[in-house]
């Protein structure tokens, strides 16, 4: 009485996030954005934003942006792979070479 029962596509596999982190850490390494390096976490927020399409409002200061809603640890397999997906699209575009050349996604 009272429960609810939630069913939700299988959770990403540690192949996806372990691959995911080696081409966050790539492109900070290899790209600036907008004059800046970001880090690896930056970065994480840049493609699931872009992914997901993130709600976006100001900071407390309002001096900038922040994305709310955005998790990678709660991504269904089949989103961690479309997430990949466009890391190495935009890699591709931007010339990084890529550190781990596996394909578990």
């Amino acid at each position: 009485d009272g429960t609810r029962v939630t069913f939700k596509a299988p959770r990403r596999t540690t192949d996806q996030n372990d691959k995911m982190w080696a081409m966050l850490t790539d492109v900070s390494k290899q790209v600036e954005w907008y004059g800046r390096k970001l880090s690896p976490t930056d970065w994480k927020c840049v493609f699931t934003s872009g992914l997901k399409k993130a709600l976006v409002v100001p900071d407390l200061e309002g001096t900038g942006f922040v994305m709310l809603g955005l998790h990678t640890s709660d991504m269904s397999v089949a989103e961690m792979s479309d997430l990949i997906e466009l890391m190495f699209k935009f890699g591709a575009e931007r010339g990084v070479n890529w550190s781990d050349t596996s394909v578990p996604f």
